[in-house]
Order: C-alpha cells, then structure tokens, then sequence
C-alpha cells in the first residue's frame, strides 16, 4: 500500500511539475517547477520501486544512492542554471526583485 502512494504521489507531483512548465510565465517559475518536479516526483518513485521490486539488497542500495544523489545535485544544478540566467540578464516577471538587492 505504502509502494502505491508513493507512486501516485510522484505520478501527480511529475503531473503537476509539467504543467507548471507549461503555464508559468518566466525562465525562474518554470526551473522551479521542473526542479520540484525531478526532485519530489522521482524521489518519490525511486524510493516506491525500492519498496516494491524484487532485488538483492546492493541493487536496492544503488538506488537509494541515486534517490540521494537527486536530492542533493538537482537543486544546486537549479540554482545555478537559475544564476546564470540572471546574470546573462534574463530579468524575471515579477514587480519585486529581491535577488537585485543583493548583486548590484
């Protein structure tokens, strides 16, 4: 059962991230959603697949370190792809802009 939310809940945050790139207006709202959408939506269907397949342990192991490894990179890689943008002069949509506060 546990395997099975798991799979709905990254089938529907996968769902809901691609969406999210279609609809959102700028470069930043859109690396937001395809960030949330790699890093929640396969989280949270490698760690089903864990539960759920039949493999030795090491197999198992190998993928809890690829569920690690996507928490830990895709967000770095988000924020860096979203600071280049910024500095290659790609400006944001939104009426505030916080981040030129702090990088005159």
């Amino acid at each position: 059962m546990i395997e099975t939310i798991l799979l709905l809940f990254g089938g529907a945050v996968m769902l809901f991230g691609a969406l999210g790139i279609l609809r959102f207006p700028d470069v930043y709202t859109r690396l937001h959603a395809a960030t949330k959408c790699d890093t929640g939506g396969a989280m949270s269907i490698i760690l089903a697949l864990i539960l759920m397949m039949d493999a030795p342990a090491l197999v198992r192991l190998k993928f809890l370190v690829l569920a690690f490894l996507i928490a830990m990179i895709n967000p770095m890689v988000s924020h860096a792809i979203a600071r280049g943008a910024y500095k290659y002069g790609v400006k944001p949509k939104v009426v505030v802009d916080m981040y030129a506060w702090d990088n005159p």
